[in-house]
């Protein structure tokens, strides 16, 4: 809607006119790095009161803001600028065709024709990247908009864009469904990082106690339903996935993660009831026999009212639960025999042991690593939704600190008693270390735990490094996998300003842990040595190899 308040005359420049279209459309952070030609638009940002943070690499303040839309519903808006509309095809600074490339990789890639139109287009871009799925959208600057000045009144102010709309299954699916669900045998119900961004978990925790299903839950999902709930058979994942008869996917993909749904890892003839907000994710890899088309948390709802009227209360007593409960009670007992071993250096299992008896319940997990993650999310339960960020789908290596730096500045401003905990094994840390500047310029209180095992999945200790440098020059006879042994991360933490602890032994983790976590105004960094041939126990779902419990 266009707006006549403005007065005749007065004039407002690109950057201005980005900052406060942005600010229209309850934008409230800004991540990035500034230079030609944005800087002015990070100035004029913080002028309207978006809180800006300049990170010191721009995947990390991508990977920064796109955590923020995941923790706030704001999905990630880039805007990059480029050459001045009069040099393009000249070989301009940095002339490239961003915005045909950007079409690859978002919903919307789009530069605005003019300043006139520039509240248009931010509102369409936030509203696309909210609507339906969510998803990134790129906005291209020219570099000669940013200072260039127009009059107010010639603009095309418009609102805030409303809040995505609210989609609901037809009555006949869910009817379908619910007679699928009653009549299975070995029902599964798999919980979904679209349930957790849909906030299902109250609707979600209802149908899981009403009907007496047992759940797995993906990684970022969990916490939908607390880890600790009874019906939690994540212990057990290879044994439910493979054996259930029915599955409920409440927006989960049936992607790599979940082996495409296809045998041998599920049955063949396993019956899938889809419910996602994606038309187009209907049907992937596995023929459905019942699909629900819309938002997690109203369908969800509708199935608590279709129950209602058919009550069903799956037997706690029946043969699948018992197959179930056996398989998880001898997962954790193996996990719990590693996790008590005395031996030194540590393993993964005796350090996550300390970590999870130590760190407060509620605290927002980050985690990224190979093994370290993968362990992480055996071991490390998360009982509140929306509070576990880690590499996802694509297995990103190098999001940790950005996915942290985006969780404290959320926790700061709403819930500033919540502590950050950044879990990540070395190699993950090298991918952004230097992020820790970062986070003790902004004075944010993570407490970053390295689990350092001198490489990656395996590494070497020492003395093995010593010998193999007698064969000659590292790059030739150092295995790929292997980093420098017992390299010292904690102090980059203390050479900015912040807290480091470089450990060896339970004793020493659990002593840094209580300083770090009673300390709530100081970035701190735990250096975990480990034993550099730990691994995972056999059949730990990894990102990689594609194993699991």
């Amino acid at each position: 809607m266009a707006s006549g308040s403005a007065a005749e005359g007065e004039a407002v420049s690109g950057a201005q006119l980005i900052a406060e279209s942005l600010k229209a459309q309850n934008i409230e952070y800004m991540f990035g790095i500034v230079g030609i030609p944005v800087t002015e638009i990070a100035i004029a940002a913080q002028a309207v009161g978006i809180k800006y943070v300049g990170m010191r690499n721009e995947q990390a303040a991508c990977y920064a803001a796109s955590a923020v839309g995941y923790l706030t519903g704001r999905p990630l808006i880039v805007i990059g600028g480029s050459c001045d509309r009069n040099q393009e095809t000249m070989g301009a600074f940095q002339e490239f065709p961003q915005v045909e490339a950007g079409r690859l990789y978002n919903k919307l890639s789009v530069r605005p024709s003019s300043l006139e139109v520039i509240p248009a287009v931010i509102e369409k871009a936030v509203r696309t990247s909210i609507y339906g799925r969510p998803g990134s959208c790129y906005i291209d600057i020219p570099g000669d908009f940013v200072n260039l000045q127009v009059n107010k009144s010639s603009v095309k102010y418009v609102e805030c864009c409303l809040p995505p709309p609210i989609s609901m299954s037809e009555c006949s699916a869910l009817s379908k469904a619910a007679s699928i669900i009653a009549h299975s045998k070995q029902p599964l119900l798999i919980i979904g990082k679209g349930a957790a961004y849909s906030h299902a978990e109250n609707n979600i925790r209802k149908l899981v106690d009403l009907c007496g299903l047992p759940f797995l839950p993906t990684p970022m999902a969990k916490g939908v339903v607390p880890d600790n709930h009874p019906n939690c058979v994540a212990a057990a994942r290879s044994t439910a996935l493979q054996h259930a008869d029915v599955i409920i996917l409440l927006g989960a993909r049936l992607n790599w993660i979940l082996h495409f749904g296809l045998p041998p890892r599920f049955r063949q003839d396993v019956k899938v009831i889809q419910i996602d907000i994606c038309a187009e994710e209907l049907g992937n890899n596995v023929r459905p026999a019942a699909i629900l088309l819309g938002d997690i948390n109203a369908v969800t709802k509708q199935l608590l009212e279709e129950f209602s009227k058919r009550p069903l209360k799956y037997p706690s007593n029946s043969e699948w639960w018992k197959r179930l409960r056996e398989k998880i009670t001898n997962n954790e007992e193996r996990s719990k025999g590693l996790a008590l071993q005395k031996s030194l250096p540590m393993n993964y299992y005796t350090v996550f042991h300390h970590i999870r008896e130590l760190i407060p319940k509620d605290c927002i997990l980050v985690s990224e690593g190979a093994n370290t993650m993968d362990i992480g999310r055996t071991m490390l339960p998360n009982y509140y939704s929306c509070q576990r960020l880690d590499a996802g789908t694509f297995g990103t290596m190098g999001v940790g600190l950005g996915f942290a730096i985006a969780a404290a500045m959320v926790a700061k401003d709403q819930t500033p008693e919540k502590r950050v905990i950044c879990i990540e094994g070395d190699s993950a840390f090298g991918f952004s270390g230097m992020e820790v500047e970062t986070i003790c310029r902004y004075n944010l209180p993570i407490l970053i735990i390295v689990v350092n095992n001198n490489g990656i999945y395996t590494g070497l200790d020492a003395d093995a490094w010593k010998e193999m440098l007698k064969f000659g020059d590292p790059a030739t006879c150092v295995p790929p996998v292997s980093l420098l042994p017992n390299s010292h991360y904690e102090e980059i933490m203390s050479a900015f300003g912040g807290k480091g602890y470089f450990v060896k032994t339970p004793e020493e983790l659990q002593n840094a842990l209580k300083a770090s976590v009673s300390d709530k105004q100081t970035p701190s960094l735990i250096n975990v040595m480990i034993d550099p041939q730990s691994e995972r126990k056999k059949q730990e779902f990894h990102w990689l190899t594609r194993s699991n419990l």
